[in-house]
């Protein structure tokens, strides 16, 4: 039995550091800044709800997200001992079944803080939790299918978790509006994932996972994430002026034209120019959720 499988409890407990390395910090700050989208649409003042906001913030940042960083890892555990012997289960900071610990562990404080911050929150955050294990864990392994993948991180990165911000604000369904736009939004971040598989081309080749860019190859999977992200946004910018916001879609248009500034020089270089479009028209996309949100709760809900 090697230091991979060893039973947990036979083991030191792992580095409060090590844990915090698992938990992966940096991919905390999209699912939040998705929610504070929520809030804001919400147009709810924030000096009413600041309990249920703290606990909003901690859910779909340190607790689900992390929670499913946790999840990826121990069911990538041999892969990662091959590609990256350096992160914390591969390397045995975090040994025998710990990871597997930690997952559940997650897990279970994630429903409990759900459950205290009221039914719709909870019901958010078990489909989330299904999403995260589904997502790395047999027999469903949702990401090794390009189109699977992609759309459940989509869905828990920036649906739900827009979802839980407005409902935690409001203690209700949000309005009609703002699911139909973090719905938009989520189908175009499948476009944002799709990108993000960019990096792993020729690992996902090599392990057998069928990411866009393996089947479609790099440029044709480039161009349909860009058409991806793009059209949602459109469709967002034609129901904010329906709706009278006539100058927050002008914003969220004048967004999408700098992306699709950009997106030539992604289109001749993918793989190289990836991380380059990420830091500039992904940024410009989520300013854009941003500006939507402003323009559903109004400026004058903060």
């Amino acid at each position: 039995m090697d230091r991979l499988t060893a039973p947990g409890l036979a083991t030191p407990l792992p580095a409060a550091r090590d844990v915090l390395e698992l938990l992966k910090p940096v991919t905390w700050f999209p699912p939040i800044w998705a929610f504070m989208c929520g809030v804001v649409s919400s147009g709810v003042p924030l000096a009413e709800r600041w309990p249920f906001l703290i606990a909003g913030v901690l859910l779909t940042g340190p607790l689900v997200c992390g929670t499913s960083q946790a999840v990826n890892d121990w069911f990538d555990r041999y892969v990662d001992a091959i590609n990256e012997p350096n992160r914390p289960i591969p390397s045995g900071r975090i040994a025998g079944q710990w990871g597997l610990w930690i997952a559940i562990a997650g897990t279970a404080l994630s429903l409990l803080v759900a459950w205290a911050t009221g039914p719709l929150v909870f019901g958010a955050t078990c489909l989330g939790l299904i999403c995260a294990w589904g997502y790395s864990a047999p027999p469903f392994r949702f990401k090794v299918s390009g189109i699977w993948g992609p759309a459940v991180v989509a869905l828990t990165y920036e649906g739900l978790t827009w979802f839980t911000g407005a409902t935690v604000m409001a203690g209700a369904w949000p309005a009609g509006s703002v699911l139909i736009v973090l719905a938009l939004y989520s189908l175009g971040a499948h476009g944002i994932m799709t990108l993000n598989d960019f990096k792993a081309v020729e690992g996902d080749r090599a392990m057998g996972l069928r990411s866009l860019p393996v089947v479609l190859g790099v440029g044709p999977a480039a161009r349909v994430a860009c058409a991806v992200m793009t059209l949602p946004q459109i469709v967002v910018i034609v129901l904010l002026a329906g709706w009278g916001h006539v100058l927050v879609a002008a914003v969220v248009a004048a967004l999408l034209l700098g992306q699709l500034a950009l997106m030539p020089r992604l289109l001749r270089d993918p793989l190289r120019h990836t991380p380059w479009y990420n830091a500039t028209g992904t940024s410009l996309y989520v300013l854009g959720m941003l500006a939507s949100a402003f323009g559903l709760g109004g400026v004058g809900g903060l």
